[in-house]
């Protein structure tokens, strides 16, 4: 999941399934760096170091904020797009 979104220009199979991809927060493509801090360090390490938290904490600012960033993005410099 790391490298597929630099090569497909932010998509990976469900994503685009869903009409959404990866972008960066200055609307350029993803980066080989910003799906590292992204996947591994706000979803694997962050995770992990938390016990879990990080994820709950993630999915209400998902759902509260007005740009729709998880820490994950913040993290990564990225946002969620509509495609279509």
């Amino acid at each position: 999941m790391t490298v597929l979104p630099v090569l497909w220009k932010g998509y990976v199979i469900g994503k685009r399934l869903m009409g959404i991809k990866i972008k960066r927060t200055d609307g350029g493509d993803v980066t080989f760096a910003n799906m590292i801090l992204r996947e591994v360090i706000g979803n694997g390490l962050l995770v992990f170091v938390t016990l879990g938290i990080s994820l709950l904490i993630s999915a209400v600012m998902v759902l509260v904020m007005e740009d729709r960033r998880g820490l994950h993005d913040l993290i990564g410099g990225t946002y969620v797009v509509y495609s279509r």
